[in-house]
């Protein structure tokens, strides 16, 4: 059955417009190109269909193709992304771009989505050998990652989404929000660790935090951590000035 990402007594407007935004979600999701037939797969519909849709996304620019056919995101897409709180994003990517030629590692900021933590702008060090790629539009669920658990922290339980948050999980929010960050190792991706702050700011905008993930060989995460803190206020600063 496909994955159209919507609670399950709700019925979908459009079962198109859900299928066709469900594709743009599994391109996201992925670390390369897919083919035809894995996103069929993966949405759980014939090829056919799966066909259909993308040739119309393809129309607008949301998806393109590489020589071998095989698909992604279209650059139409990066526009629309920087429609989605376009001062934030520009306040932020300066402190991002210092974070990660400083640490020498891939450093992003997320925000709050229901129930799941999305990367909405992420910048890779300059000079690194290698580095972790986190791309704008990466989702993964509010209970795992390192930018999840400093976003939970910064809010009160009754605020938190509707998810099943167990107690090993409420326990590391808590200490998280008694340090002032959080960490994660091989939560979302493998061998990947993160630490993240919380990106507290004013006027209703939704929960945020900024993000570095790294593979072994860093600096304290606590050391880590006072960076991102630095970056967090200058934000703040910039968009409450």
């Amino acid at each position: 059955m496909a994955d159209d990402r919507r609670p399950p007594t709700e019925a979908p407007a459009s079962q198109t417009l859900s299928r066709g935004i469900r594709i743009l979600e599994i391109l996201a999701d992925a670390r390369e190109p897919l083919t035809i037939d894995e996103v069929a797969r993966l949405m759980g519909v014939h090829r056919s269909i799966a066909y259909r849709l993308v040739r119309t996304l393809e129309g607008h620019a949301l998806v393109s193709r590489d020589s071998a056919g095989r698909l992604a995101l279209g650059a139409r897409m990066a526009a629309l992304a920087a429609g989605v709180a376009p001062d934030l994003q520009s306040e932020a990517l300066p402190e991002l771009t210092a974070v990660a030629n400083e640490l020498g590692m891939t450093c992003f900021l997320a925000i709050l989505d229901r129930d799941e933590c999305i990367t909405l702008a992420s910048v890779e060090p300059r000079h690194a050998v290698a580095s972790v790629a986190q791309r704008p539009g990466a989702r993964h669920p509010i209970t795992v990652g390192a930018p999840s658990k400093a976003i939970l922290s910064a809010l009160p339980p009754r605020d938190w989404p509707v998810v099943a948050v167990g107690d090993a999980l409420r326990d590391e929010i808590a200490e998280a929000a008694i340090r002032g960050y959080a960490t994660s190792h091989d939560e979302v991706i493998p061998t990947v660790q993160a630490v993240s702050v919380p990106l507290r700011l004013r006027g209703g905008s939704r929960p945020a935090a900024i993000a570095v993930v790294h593979v072994g060989g860093a600096p304290a995460s606590a050391d880590i951590a006072a960076r991102l803190h630095r970056s967090a206020a200058a934000i703040r600063e910039a968009l409450e000035g």
